[in-house]
């Protein structure tokens, strides 16, 4: 059951850039803006791989967010540090929806993948535009209370 909660509720003591994070969303709804103009699965299946490096991996870079971070060191913000266990649980929701999207394209089920699609940008314009994280948000006042819960 640890596994479980592990995974669905990650525990991480590191923190990010929140600046960082607000660009990556903007490269995810570019990503996906180029896919929604030519159609193209190739588009979603690489931001599933770039959520995949950030939800599953200790790498400390997926090549979007390596590209924020360029674009935020250009920028020459001041580093926001947030905690990073939300964003971990946000990117998972983020390769779900993208796995759906490029599957759902590839099977030509254009709905159901514009759907999802349309969705994954609707809560990346949220993070980027509006600094609001849907996922954080149910990461931080439904996941993690009943995760907690189920400790006691």
């Amino acid at each position: 059951m640890k596994q479980f909660n592990q995974l669905i509720c990650p525990v991480s003591p590191e923190r990010v850039d929140e600046n960082r994070v607000r660009a990556t969303a903007f490269g995810v709804i570019i990503l996906m803006g180029v896919y929604f103009a030519t159609g193209n699965p190739l588009f979603p299946a690489l931001a599933a791989l770039d959520f995949y490096i950030r939800a599953f991996t200790r790498l400390p870079y997926s090549p979007v967010s390596w590209l924020a971070k360029l674009f935020v060191e250009a920028m020459g913000t001041q580093p926001v540090w947030i905690d990073k266990a939300p964003k971990i649980f946000a990117a998972r929701i983020g390769l779900l929806l993208t796995i759906i999207t490029t599957a759902a394209a590839m099977l030509d089920w254009s709905l159901t993948a514009y759907l999802a699609g349309s969705t994954l940008v609707i809560f990346a314009f949220l993070e980027c535009g509006l600094n609001f994280c849907a996922g954080c948000w149910v990461y931080t006042n439904v996941v993690y209370p009943l995760v907690r819960r189920g400790e006691k």
